[in-house]
């Protein structure tokens, strides 16, 4: 993590409880991060405090969607899970009430973390003693994703040399150093994956024979045959 704003631009002072390694408005005045993903736009391009909340809490909320479906995957049609949707719900409020109040973007991390932890051990559950063969589609989402953290915590611990290092490499070469960035794209991608992972065994359950296809050869998608009439 870097250490105060270098630069101020368009937003102003940052409010922000986070400033990453990104140089501040090295890009455009308007744009404090440039190089980062579209989901957490409005936090990055401003650095406002308002902004990182709307970055931060919809990982928590969205999480806890992930973690239903996963844990709802093997139920039958139209079935809710009332004990479960209100602990989740549940635990979504706690933990804006309580980031709202301590502001420390390591309670957020912590509480992030669970939730992805809660996903892996479902996930290797699943692809352990129910669908073996989703070892693959599963293994994959995660080891991206985790490539993404270790880059993350890269790009944290070794912010000051990543940036002199950056600074004797053609811009070309030295946006590719920007490891924030990378924790977007593979984050997003591992996430995609999981959710691909997450439709192919609740289909699969269902009897609709999903299959991944891959779109111009390179990116997967699910596709999956209606019920057989018998």
């Amino acid at each position: 993590m870097a250490p105060a704003a270098d630069r101020k631009g368009y937003w102003g002072p940052t409010t922000s409880t986070l400033d990453w390694c990104e140089e501040n408005y090295a890009v455009t005045w308007y744009i404090a991060e440039f190089l980062v993903g579209m989901g957490s736009w409005c936090f990055h391009m401003t650095l406002k405090y308002e902004m990182q909340l709307l970055d931060e809490l919809p990982m928590i909320y969205s999480c806890c969607i992930f973690v239903y479906c996963m844990f709802e995957c093997f139920k039958i049609k139209n079935s809710v899970n009332y004990h479960l949707l209100f602990t989740l719900v549940l635990f979504s409020l706690i933990v804006t009430t309580v980031y709202l109040k301590v502001k420390e973007p390591v309670f957020h991390q912590v509480m992030y973390g669970m939730l992805v932890f809660t996903l892996v051990l479902r996930s290797i559950y699943i692809v352990t003693w129910v669908y073996p063969w989703l070892r693959g589609l599963g293994y994959t989402s995660l080891g991206i994703f985790l490539l993404g953290f270790f880059l993350w915590n890269i790009d944290n611990i070794f912010c000051d040399s990543l940036r002199n290092f950056r600074k004797k490499l053609p811009p070309i070469i030295g946006i590719t150093t920007q490891f924030h960035a990378w924790w977007h794209i593979l984050t997003g991608l591992g996430s995609y994956l999981h959710i691909l992972f997450s439709l192919y065994t609740r289909t699969l359950y269902l009897k609709y024979r999903p299959k991944v296809k891959f779109l111009f050869g390179i990116w997967p998608v699910i596709l999956f045959e209606p019920l057989r009439k018998h």
